[in-house]
């Protein structure tokens, strides 16, 4: 882990000419498994050789270091505190994942002042040279924060399971997202979770789509399903990502499928660079 860390900082501290493909992950509420697809895929895309952070920004509730089974040393909230190089606060991950805990220091970045707000964004433009793919874990619900971060990434990613509440928060999640957004090129997707098997997710998919097209103008992509499985809820006791420890079990299998699949059709998309810019210009409106 030490020769990792050390790596990955140096990484983050050369400037590269790569720019990071960035993944939004939110849902309409809590208790859908947001995090621990986020961080599995994750894992499923280190696997195939990509270079991955995962940013935790669930400021307060954040528990990708819990499902990781790991005690960070630094968290964003010390890096804004500290003034912090964010190299500072990377830490090293199984399989070369690397991640930056949410911490709890800090209630939301608008009110942030103005110098730590550019601080943020100078050390946030370090990091977007240095990875392949950076996945923004968002907490439930739609904050301001989570709207700066989902029109300014590449992409967005809304994990739903099959249950109607699941289902409706997740429609309304959206719908507050498109009633906000100031891009007309939003690039949704949506990933079910827990589904009892690939009829049930299509399903689930086709009827949220249908209304969102209906009632918002606006198409959702289908990301897939991760099935139903008890291998995920002992890996969550474990504090280990199922896709590590439980390699071949049905929601493994399933996710290293939906990771294929995913980088088959992403080969061919190159990121248009403009994320930080995109947020800097989100959040200039918005801090004094």
């Amino acid at each position: 882990m030490t020769d990792q860390a050390h790596e990955l900082r140096q990484r983050v501290l050369q400037y590269e000419q790569n720019q990071a493909r960035t993944i939004a992950v939110f849902s309409g509420k809590g208790g859908v498994g947001k995090s621990n697809f986020a961080l599995n895929f994750s894992m499923a895309l280190s696997e195939q050789g990509k270079s991955v952070l995962i940013f935790d920004l669930d400021i307060g509730m954040g528990n990708i270091d819990i499902l990781l089974g790991l005690q960070p040393r630094q968290n964003l909230s010390t890096m804004l505190e500290k003034k912090l190089q964010i190299s500072d606060i990377i830490e090293a991950g199984p399989q070369r994942l690397s991640y930056i805990a949410a911490g709890t220091g800090l209630s939301d970045f608008f009110h942030l002042d103005r110098s730590k707000y550019d601080y943020f964004i100078r050390q946030l433009q370090h990091v977007t040279t240095a990875y392949d793919y950076i996945i923004f874990d968002l907490g439930a619900g739609m904050s301001e924060e989570h709207l700066a971060f989902i029109q300014a990434a590449d992409e967005s990613i809304v994990v739903t399971t099959t249950e109607p509440t699941s289902i409706t928060d997740a429609y309304a999640a959206i719908k507050q997202l498109v009633a906000h957004s100031k891009r007309q090129d939003l690039q949704l997707s949506l990933l079910v979770n827990r589904a009892s098997d690939r009829d049930e997710g299509e399903f689930a998919y086709t009827k949220l789509n249908a209304v969102v097209m209906k009632f918002l103008n606006q198409s959702l992509s289908y990301q897939g399903y991760i099935p139903d499985d008890s291998a995920v809820v002992q890996a969550v006791k474990q504090q280990q990502p199922y896709y590590l420890v439980l390699p071949k079990s049905k929601a493994s299998k399933q996710m290293r499928k939906l990771v294929e699949n995913y980088l088959n059709q992403d080969e061919t998309i190159e990121p248009d660079r403009k994320f930080v810019k995109r947020l800097r210009s989100f959040f200039s409106r918005k801090v004094d």
